[in-house]
């Protein structure tokens, strides 16, 4: 999967689906993405939920996010499949993939301009502690005599 991207499903779930149905049609989902070359990574279940606005005559429904991967072409047909099913009142999918590259990124430079602030401050970055460290009894004479 050299064009593999990463996706976000949500759908909204009828609040007349029991539990073990929402997993019946997670796993059909799920059989969905595979039959298209995909991969579900991660899935969430947020619960029963009030909703925004009334959809179908409903106020509540089952939110479901899962984090897929699959390529582009992948896209239009679990969108079709998903529009068919009448247990999900809506679904939406957003890709991810450059926005959790972005965030990756950001990481990275928020951790070198880290470790560039200890290097001028004189702290060597490998003994360097990721949090505050409580000094021992015998640092504290070792601080007072260096003052």
């Amino acid at each position: 999967m050299s064009d593999s991207r990463q996706y976000e499903l949500m759908y909204i779930v009828s609040p007349d689906v029991t539990e073990d149905e929402v997993a019946q049609l997670h796993t059909r989902v799920e059989e969905i993405v595979q039959q298209l070359g995909g991969g579900v990574d991660k899935t969430e279940n947020w619960g029963r939920r009030r909703l925004a606005y009334q959809i179908r005559r409903h106020r509540e429904g089952t939110y479901v996010v899962e984090l897929v991967s699959g390529p582009a072409s992948m896209l239009a047909e679990l969108d079709r499949r998903l529009r068919v099913m009448d247990q999900l009142l809506r679904h939406l999918v957003v890709r991810v993939d450059e926005d959790l590259r972005k965030a990756g990124r950001a990481r990275e430079r928020r951790q070198t301009l880290q470790q560039k602030r200890l290097v001028a401050r004189g702290v060597n970055s490998a003994s360097a502690p990721s949090a505050v460290q409580p000094l021992e009894e015998g640092d504290v004479e070792e601080a007072e005599v260096s003052k």
